[in-house]
């Protein structure tokens, strides 16, 4: 190994998953009992030949030390504690990373707390809104994370990637043999048909279902005029509903949502998540992705897909032992609204607020659908990532629906920028001026960006009647 790997919360991960004591644990290892416990509270770290032994006894992938899973939630809560409203202690980096690696489920409940102590003030925000527009809360708002954030969060920190159902419609897919066929609507809807006698019929008019399952009579009823490519998609969330059932209610169990909705959205996301792991099968696609420079134009036409779930299932490849390169994927509405996020990588998306004016993903409005731009861009910890951003026009069945419009963003490191053709023509190897973005201006630490809607929140601003920039404010400098 090139460098100390500090990894004890793997380490007690992987012995809490098998029951051990600290004690059994080091038996099985051949260590003593006090140097596991060093281990595990990052004051010696993790040796080779520790590894090779933990991979031999338990069959652990060896990747699992090399995860970034600590640095994603030291920023989450770097998030938190940047939020002054509620504390007024001066936390750093390095007491979120010691409190993070000793101390996971002190970790989450802070972040639940935090959550709620959101959910208050939001709440409060909102009855003085209704006060001043003479209403009232009806709803009665609840002061929990909300459903889809929960299932957000399952998603972030599995890196989206869920190793039963990939390799489940993996296996599928070969068998349905849709990697050699002409069309994968016509193998898929004969492969119902032979397989569990369902008819799919494709109807005329628009009623505002797109696909209607119906077990009493056998048959799938689905609107013609939407692209083959999204034919082709719902027929492999129901295929998954057919034939994994199971797999899905057991991974919707072991997440352990606290709520009947956020159970019934992750169970939905999972077949989601099965539909495009069976169009786009793991390695099939991983080799397609590698071979095309990760194109995703190419790889849209080529594997007849959508170029959103292209840039989906990019940022799914994260197979232990067979990880393709760590992407990470956004979805916005025209209303700056995040859809579906995504990542593989340390890229920090905002729990709280908007996102930056200055990240591209925000440019693709202004760009006619399926035209891509790419962007360097270095996050306030110092990382560069190649931003990819184009925008996508749903289907709109009839002159009278609205169209629906999305920007998508997907990036990943500068480092990996070789691999990628959005990264031919940037002046990756020169010294240059990479666009500074933060993660919002709620807890940017870039003062003197002139896109800020506000200050953050942790600075004091303060107007100066001599002078006035872009910004009208200034804050006070640190003492």
């Amino acid at each position: 190994m090139n460098r100390k790997l500090y990894s004890g919360h793997t380490l007690r991960q992987i012995r809490t998953d098998f029951g051990l004591s600290q004690t059994e644990f080091a038996k099985k290892i051949g260590l003593s009992t006090a140097y596991v416990n060093q281990i595990e509270n990052n004051n010696r770290p993790v040796t080779a030949s520790v590894l090779l032994t933990i991979n031999r006894i338990f069959g652990v992938d060896l990747a699992a030390f090399e995860k970034n899973d600590l640095d994603r939630v030291v920023q989450d809560l770097q998030e938190v504690f940047a939020d002054t409203q509620f504390h007024s202690s001066a936390v750093s980096r390095q007491e979120i990373q010691e409190l993070v690696s000793r101390a996971p489920g002190v970790t989450k409940a802070i972040m639940d707390l935090y959550g709620a102590l959101r959910s208050y003030h939001d709440r409060d925000v909102l009855e003085d809104d209704l006060v001043q527009m003479s209403g009232a809360d009806e709803a009665g708002t609840s002061v929990r994370k909300s459903a889809y954030d929960e299932v957000r969060d399952f998603f972030h920190y599995t890196d989206n990637y869920v190793d039963s159902l990939d390799r489940a419609a993996e296996k599928l897919s070969y068998e349905i043999s849709l990697h050699n066929c002409q069309s994968k609507f016509d193998r898929l809807t004969g492969w119902l048909r032979k397989r569990f006698d369902i008819t799919v019929e494709q109807n005329e008019g628009y009623e505002g279902t797109l696909i209607r399952h119906q077990d009493y009579t056998r048959k799938i009823s689905i609107y013609r005029a939407i692209p083959q490519s999204t034919k082709n998609f719902l027929l492999g969330t129901v295929i998954a509903e057919l034939c994994v059932k199971d797999l899905i209610r057991e991974e919707v169990r072991r997440a352990g949502f606290r709520t009947g909705s956020a159970e019934s959205i992750a169970t939905l996301a999972l077949r989601n998540y099965f539909a495009g792991a069976l169009l786009l099968p793991y390695d099939d696609f991983l080799r397609m992705a590698t071979k095309c420079r990760h194109d995703i134009q190419l790889l849209s036409n080529l594997m007849d897909a959508s170029v959103e779930t292209v840039c989906h299932r990019l940022s799914t490849l994260q197979r232990p032992g067979a990880n393709g390169l760590p992407f990470y994927f956004v979805k916005i509405d025209r209303a700056g609204n995040v859809v579906k996020r995504h990542s593989a990588t340390r890229f920090q998306f905002a729990r709280f607020g908007g996102s930056c004016p200055r990240w591209n993903v925000h440019q693709a409005f202004e760009r006619n659908s399926n035209k891509f731009t790419a962007q360097i861009a270095q996050m306030p910890d110092g990382v560069e990532y190649l931003c990819i951003a184009t925008s996508i026009t749903k289907h709109q069945p009839d002159y009278r629906t609205g169209e629906r419009r999305y920007a998508l963003g997907i990036g990943c490191e500068v480092k990996y920028a070789d691999a990628i053709v959005y990264g031919d023509g940037l002046a990756l190897d020169e010294v240059s001026s990479p666009e500074p973005i933060g993660v919002n201006c709620r807890i940017c630490p870039r003062d003197d960006c002139d896109q800020r809607a506000f200050p953050a929140i942790d600075k004091e601003p303060f107007i100066d009647p001599g002078q006035r920039g872009i910004v009208p404010y200034r804050v006070k400098a640190a003492e």
